[in-house]
């Protein structure tokens, strides 16, 4: 199959507004590479706008418009990873809130071999003035603050929607998210990985008027700190059911302590139920601690031989 040098990735879900910029704009400043769009089931105009221009020979075939039915930026890029073919690849969103210009810079930076991964950050620039929602804000806040703590990184924008990748990060990663907790999973992957990361500052932009956000502040945000939970006891299993084993102990020994205080004092315990319960919470916290340490081996071993497979099949990239 034939390979790219740059490919830059648009999802596409409902920004008529923004999606014939987004694409003339990347042409400009990339005009080598091919820039492909996946409509996302769009109810609006969208798929028709990157068609027409297309038919009309605004643009080349440097521009591929293809279509995928399964709901979710998730399935999205699933999609793009497995079928597109390039050295360099460059996810943004289409919401013109990320400016071009920058492309250039993450591009090369792959492409030297200096990063397999460049975040594009957002927050640490004009996000916060920029954005217009307060909760997203805050959100961002929260998740950068988990993903930092829990798993030993000092990656500024966690859930930025552009990004450069290498082929080799993108052929080994495992896209297991749905909807728009992709970036988050993609972050924590490159970390647990030990891919080179490095972040660039972008001048982020609000989206212009008539221009909405998909993002749901409660219902993604909530699916994002799932997703950080379930990441953290996969990638992080002994630290993860140490956690567990530590909570379980503590609320058992304040239970049983006054049974066994009773015990010594008056040489009977009337408290049965609450050493019952107490002595249980203890057991549990134990089978925590050892269910991590069988899992960090596993975990382990699986990092192992990820990293075999892919010195195996690098060449194949």
């Amino acid at each position: 199959m034939k390979s790219e040098k740059i490919a830059v990735l648009v999802p596409c879900y409902n920004e008529e507004k923004t999606i014939k910029k987004v694409v003339e704009d990347f042409r400009k400043v990339l005009p080598e590479a091919v820039i492909y769009v996946y409509d996302n089931n769009s109810s609006d105009k969208s798929y028709e706008i990157v068609e027409k221009m297309a038919k009309k020979g605004v643009l080349t075939k440097k521009v591929v418009l293809r279509k995928e039915p399964r709901q979710g930026k998730g399935n999205v890029v699933r999609q793009m990873f497995r079928e597109i073919q390039a050295d360099c690849y460059i996810m943004v969103d289409a919401d013109d809130t990320y400016p071009a210009e920058s492309a250039r810079e993450m591009s090369e930076l792959v492409l030297s071999g200096q990063a397999d991964m460049v975040v594009g950050d957002r927050l640490s620039t004009t996000y916060f003035s920029e954005n217009k929602r307060p909760m997203h804000n805050f959100g961002n806040k929260i998740v950068r603050w988990l993903i930092r703590r829990l798993f030993q990184n000092d990656i500024h924008d966690i859930m930025t929607g552009y990004r450069a990748f290498s082929r080799e990060f993108v052929k080994g990663f495992p896209v297991l998210s749905k909807g728009f907790e992709i970036e988050t999973e993609m972050s924590i992957h490159a970390v647990d990985k030990n891919y080179r990361i490095v972040e660039i500052p972008i001048e982020y932009r609000d989206r212009p008027e008539g221009s909405e956000s998909k993002l749901s502040t409660y219902t993604d945000g909530l699916k994002v700190l799932k997703t950080i939970g379930v990441l953290f006891a996969e990638y992080k299993p002994l630290r993860f059911f140490t956690i567990l084993a530590v909570i379980f102990g503590i609320i058992g020994l304040v239970l049983v302590w006054p049974a066994f205080s009773e015990y010594f004092q008056a040489g009977f315990v009337t408290k049965i139920p609450r050493l019952v319960v107490g002595c249980f919470l203890i057991l549990f916290g134990l089978l925590d601690f050892v269910t991590g340490l069988i899992l960090q081996v596993i975990n382990k071993k699986d990092r192992q031989r990820y990293e075999i497979l892919m010195n195996l099949t690098k060449n194949d990239f």
